[in-house]
């Protein structure tokens, strides 16, 4: 289950409480250092932690699918900080996927946009994507 709103710890306990046969996946958007205070917090009850850009705090929330990248710096100290699996989202795509990875190290990649073309799967995008995460360009 991917949370993709910021929800509180207590939240967060409650649901594993009632779901216990679920994974729990809240969502980090990375904005600056507090992101790392919030990422230990939620990592002591999720079985992962899925970092993304965006900014929940804003009036009209992003919660997702900017296209925008954020500091891998703040991404890797989450990575290096929490015992369970760090997923990376956010602005990835094959100009700099490789880059991603060398500077996070994440356990996974989480994409969406910059492998679409007209709101459908570009076959042509996702090799591309594939080939760069293969080091096969």
């Amino acid at each position: 289950l991917q949370l993709v709103d910021r929800v509180t710890l207590e939240t967060l306990r409650a649901l594993r409480a009632a779901l216990p046969g679920i994974k729990i996946v809240p969502v980090i958007h990375v904005i600056g250092p507090e992101s790392v205070r919030e990422a230990r917090e939620m990592a002591s009850v999720a079985d992962a932690i899925l970092l993304d850009s965006g900014n929940p705090t804003l009036a009209v929330k992003e919660l997702g699918g900017t296209g925008r990248t954020h500091d891998w710096t703040l991404s890797r100290q989450i990575r290096d900080a929490v015992p369970v699996p760090v997923y990376l989202a956010g602005g990835l795509g094959s100009h700099n996927v490789r880059q991603a990875l060398q500077a996070v190290r994440p356990f996974g990649l989480d994409l969406c946009s910059s492998v679409r073309s007209a709101g459908q799967l570009d076959r042509a995008r996702l090799t591309a994507f594939f080939d760069r995460v293969a080091g096969q360009d």
